[in-house]
């Protein structure tokens, strides 16, 4: 090795022994005489001292060094003046006194900073040179993270006596909520592979298979637009257990984050046990299927308090058959004109026709819509919201869909206006009973609300065929505040019922043989009940990170256009490429 130690291990202990260590300069300062060159590596930081009376061949090389370059330096460890002790170092009671110093490698000035983190740092300039942004601190503690994680999922699944099982990345294109990245085929002219949107399939072949319990880290992809949680591939826990039932998946799970935040992330703090909700409480008091609940604030109906109301905008909505619902803001009474056109902006671009504000003052109730309602009507609405004074109350009268979305937004702009939550805490908790299906009005079919290897909640199996919107599928979500964490579901594992799903859906008979024939076929040969779950590692490791984009925690992430602005893909490929996978670029029309 062309070190003996790294620069994060030295202690007072060390005092008097010759070390060598090697890394990258962190820091370099020239006092003439004596140059301090603080050395990092990826276990931490050491402060070198290099003395032009005690070690001038060293000291000339010193002279010369810059940022970034690579060094192996040989001296001795001894103490720092106690005026210079650095409480923030895990090396800050020693420097090494070097002897000698030799250049492993120079570098070009970065084009930004690696000794310091830089809050304000352009992202794209970090994507483009991603191996330097790798180095700063921050994002190697990320990455770090990730692996104790991984490594921590990894020991519990073998304690919990699953079997760790790859699936392949090239497999058949199948339905499964987004856009397939396709993969053509050499030796197969005009036909193509997909890549996994997840192991759905796979992973309950597994179960017919006789396996039981199977899980992998997954690599996953989806070819569907970016957002700050959600890119093209991505890496979940994906896992599958035979003879189970919904409270079985749900109680191994809790007990695995639970364990896991304690051993990674002890500074964290959960709820426990997870609070359940369905997934229409989840909608009536957050108006979110992934509610964040580190706070209240919950939303409150007014619909048939002001069904009679005078003020036509909430009466007409009530008597259309639309929701009025309201939030509180606590101490915002006091907004400015500017601040309550903000929050009106907001529920409009969530879809909201406008939005009421009203401020209870000591004195008075202020606002636009005040003038229209009666006495009586402020003082229950402020009975029925619990608004005190000094509070603001944010009220949306629309159609159910809208009303929740609007009232969601404005839920979390005042958690983080307002800085409701504990940083430290993480609310899990379980969504279910979500909806069979969907209604797709513009196609006029349904469509699965999870997927279509669903299983409808028990003994409702007569009544999917009868009303599918009537039906509620056993399907189950981990949130963590307002993300969705995890996905799952108990299992079709019936080729009848399997049939009958594929035939609500819309599916051909001969399109269900084409896609789904190999699965219709693995259950008529005695496939076990089944269900499993998959929680995104992406996801996770932000949340314990403390970040709110999962680029923050994947070593070599895309852009918001799924582009990798290093290696500068996607790119074009040659006209032999093209030739050998029959393909030709055609303009679009």
């Amino acid at each position: 090795m062309l070190k003996n130690h790294t620069c994060g291990e030295l202690r007072a202990t060390h005092i008097g022994e010759e070390v060598t260590l090697a890394g990258w300069v962190n820091l370099r300062r020239d006092h003439g005489g004596v140059i301090f060159i603080v050395l990092r590596d990826r276990e931490g930081l050491t402060q070198v001292v290099v003395n032009s009376d005690t070690a001038p061949a060293a000291h000339a090389v010193a002279a010369q060094v810059r940022s970034e370059y690579v060094l192996q330096v040989r001296g001795t460890v001894q103490a720092r003046p106690a005026d210079q002790v650095n409480a923030d170092w895990k090396t800050g009671e020693i420097e090494v006194e070097a002897s000698e110093i030799q250049v492993l490698n120079t570098s070009k000035t970065p084009p930004f900073y690696i000794y310091k983190d830089d809050a304000n740092l352009d992202e794209s300039l970090r994507l483009r040179y991603r191996y330097l942004d790798l180095r700063r601190a921050t994002m190697q503690h990320n990455m770090v993270l990730r692996h104790r994680v991984v490594g921590f999922i990894r020991r519990f699944m073998d304690a919990a006596g699953f079997t760790e099982i790859e699936t392949p990345y090239l497999f058949k294109s199948t339905p499964e909520g987004a856009r397939d990245y396709l993969v053509p085929s050499r030796v197969h002219p005009g036909k193509f592979y997909a890549l996994p949107q997840s192991p759905q399939q796979l992973k309950q072949l597994l179960m017919v298979a006789g396996y039981e319990k199977y899980y992998q880290i997954a690599r996953c992809f989806r070819d569907e637009d970016l957002r700050g949680d959600r890119q093209p591939e991505f890496t979940q826990l994906d896992l599958e257990i035979s003879f189970v039932e919904r409270d079985d998946i749900l109680d191994l799970m809790e007990e695995l984050f639970t364990q896991l935040v304690a051993q990674v992330t002890p500074e964290k703090r959960l709820l426990s046990p997870f609070p359940r909700l369905s997934y229409a409480e989840a909608l009536a008091k957050y108006g979110t299927d992934k509610p964040d609940l580190r706070f209240g604030m919950q939303l409150v109906d007014l619909t048939e308090k002001l069904r009679a109301s005078s003020f036509r905008v909430f009466s007409s909505v009530a008597q259309a058959g639309g929701q009025i619902k309201a939030l509180v803001a606590p101490g915002c009474a006091k907004y400015s004109r500017r601040q309550t056109d903000e929050l009106i902006g907001l529920a409009k671009t969530a879809g909201a026709k406008g939005l009421v504000t009203l401020a209870y003052l000591p004195e008075k109730v202020k606002g636009a819509a005040a003038k229209f309602l009666s006495a009586e009507e402020l003082a229950l609405i402020a009975a029925q919201t619990g608004a005190a004074a000094g509070d603001l109350v944010c009220i949306v009268a629309d159609e159910p869909e809208v009303v929740a979305s609007a009232l969601s937004t404005l839920r979390l702009t005042f958690r983080d206006r307002l800085e409701l939550v504990d940083p430290e805490l993480l609310a899990f908790a379980w969504v279910l009973d979500f909806p069979m299906y969907d209604w797709n009005e513009e196609e006029e079919r349904w469509d699965a609300a999870h997927h279509p290897f669903t299983m409808p909640r028990p003994n409702t199996y007569a009544e999917m065929l009868a009303d599918p919107l009537a039906v509620l599928s056993d399907a189950y979500d981990l949130v963590c505040n307002g993300y969705e964490l995890a996905s799952g579901s108990i299992r079709v594992h019936d080729p009848k019922i399997q049939t009958d799903i594929f035939s609500i859906l819309g599916y051909p008979t001969e399109e269900t043989q084409a896609r789904f024939g190999h699965m219709l076929e693995a259950f008529s040969y005695g496939a076990p009940p089944h269900g499993g779950i998959a929680p995104g590692i992406d996801r996770l490791v932000m949340l314990l990170a403390g970040v709110d984009n999962i680029r923050e925690v994947i070593a070599f992430p895309k852009t918001s256009q799924a582009a990798d602005l290093m290696a500068d893909s996607p790119s074009t490929v040659s006209d032999q490429q093209l030739a050998e996978l029959h393909l030709r670029i055609v303009e679009a029309e």
